[in-house]
C-alpha cells in the first residue's frame, strides 16, 4: 500500500462514513483494489499513492458518495460494483426503478441498460447467469407501473416444475401448488411493495401468478407480464405466451440459456426465440456475464468456473 503523493476529497460526513464502511471494510476494499492509502481526517478522504490508482479510487469513491446523496443504501456489493466501474469505465450513475424503501438502482452497467430497455421497449430479455438482479430489476419496474397506474396488473408466469408442468400431483389449489415455484418473485415483491400492499392488490386480482399453460387462451391488455425461468419453456410454451401481449402491454423475458433442464435441452423456447426475436423492431435484448451477479462475490467465482469447465468440455 502506498505512502505516495496525496489528495483530499471533500465529501458530506453521511459519505465518508459510508466510504469507510463499518470497521473500515468498505475502505480497505478500496485500497486493496487500487493499492492506496485511505485516511478520513474530517470532512472527506484523504487518498495516498500513485497518480493512476489515486484517479481509479477517487472514480469508486465517487461513485458510493453518488449513491448516498441518492438516498440510496450502500452495501459491500455496491463497493466491489464501484471498484469494477472505475476500473473498466463502467458509469457512476445508473438507472434506477422505484422501489419501497427508496429507489432501486442498477449496480452494474450491464443492469442500467436492462432497466432502460423495460423502460423504452415492448418486449425484453434479460438473458444470463443467476444473481445477476434480472428478475429482481423486472418485478421492480413491473411493480412500478402498476403502483404509477400505466398498467393495471403485474403478471407473473413460469414453468412450474420442468417443462411438464406436473401441477397435478402436488396438493392445493393453484396458488398453493403455484406458490412455492415463485418464492423468488414473491420475495421481491415483498421487499418493494410490502407484505400488506401485496396481500391486497392480489386479493384485488392487481398481481397474478400462474404457470405457463394457464396463459394459454388469453390476451393479456394494460399489463406488464414477467416470464422467469424462461429457458425451460418450450418453443411452442413459447411462442404461446408471447403472443398473449395485449393492447397497453408490456412484457419482460427472463432466463439463463445455459441452464435448460428440458429432456431435449434443443427444444429451449427461449434460445429459440432469441434466435429469430433479435433486432425485431420493439425487442430488445440485454445479456449479463457472471461479472454482472451482485450476490456473493463467490457465487461469481462458482459461475466462471462452471462456465470455464463447460468450455473445456466441449473443446475436441
Amino acid at each position: 500500500m502506498s505512502r505516495g503523493p496525496s489528495e483530499f476529497i471533500p465529501l458530506p460526513e453521511e459519505a465518508v462514513r459510508t466510504v469507510s464502511g463499518a470497521g473500515g471494510r468498505h475502505a480497505a476494499l478500496i485500497e486493496d483494489a487500487f493499492h492506496v492509502l485511505i485516511e478520513t481526517p474530517g470532512g472527506g478522504v484523504s487518498l495516498n499513492g500513485d497518480a493512476r490508482t489515486r484517479r481509479l479510487a477517487r472514480q469508486a469513491i465517487e461513485t458510493l458518495a453518488a449513491r448516498v446523496a441518492a438516498g440510496l443504501e450502500v452495501t459491500t456489493a455496491d463497493v466491489r460494483v464501484a471498484i469494477d466501474q472505475a476500473r473498466t469505465g463502467g458509469p457512476a450513475t445508473p438507472t434506477a426503478a422505484a422501489g419501497r424503501r427508496g429507489p432501486i438502482a442498477a449496480k452494474t452497467a450491464a443492469q442500467a441498460a436492462y432497466l432502460e430497455a423495460l423502460a423504452t421497449h415492448e418486449l425484453v430479455f434479460g438473458l444470463g447467469p443467476a444473481g445477476t438482479g434480472k428478475t429482481f430489476l423486472a418485478v421492480a419496474h413491473g411493480a412500478n407501473l402498476l403502483r404509477s397506474g400505466q398498467v393495471d396488473r403485474l403478471i407473473v408466469t413460469r414453468p412450474a416444475v420442468e417443462a411438464g408442468e406436473r401441477l397435478g400431483f402436488l396438493p392445493g389449489d393453484l396458488t398453493e401448488k403455484v406458490d412455492p415455484y415463485m418464492a423468488p418473485v414473491w420475495e421481491a415483491l415483498t421487499d418493494i411493495l410490502g407484505a400488506d400492499a401485496l396481500r391486497k392488490r392480489r386479493e384485488r386480482g392487481e398481481i397474478e401468478v400462474a404457470p405457463i399453460a394457464f396463459m394459454r387462451g388469453r390476451t393479456l391488455s394494460h399489463a406488464f407480464i414477467i416470464v422467469d425461468e424462461a429457458q425451460n419453456t418450450t418453443r411452442l410454451q413459447m411462442k404461446m405466451v408471447l403472443t398473449r401481449i395485449g393492447e397497453g402491454s408490456r412484457m419482460a423475458v427472463t432466463g439463463d440459456p445455459s441452464q435448460v433442464d428440458l429432456v431435449n435441452p434443443n427444444d429451449s423456447g427461449l434460445a429459440h426465440a432469441v434466435s429469430i426475436l433479435e433486432g425485431v423492431e420493439g425487442v430488445a435484448m440485454r445479456r449479463f456475464a457472471s461479472a454482472d451477479i451482485v450476490r456473493h462475490p463467490l457465487v461469481g467465482r462458482i459461475v466462471k468456473a462452471y462456465d470455464a469447465d463447460t468450455l473445456g468440455a466441449r473443446r475436441p
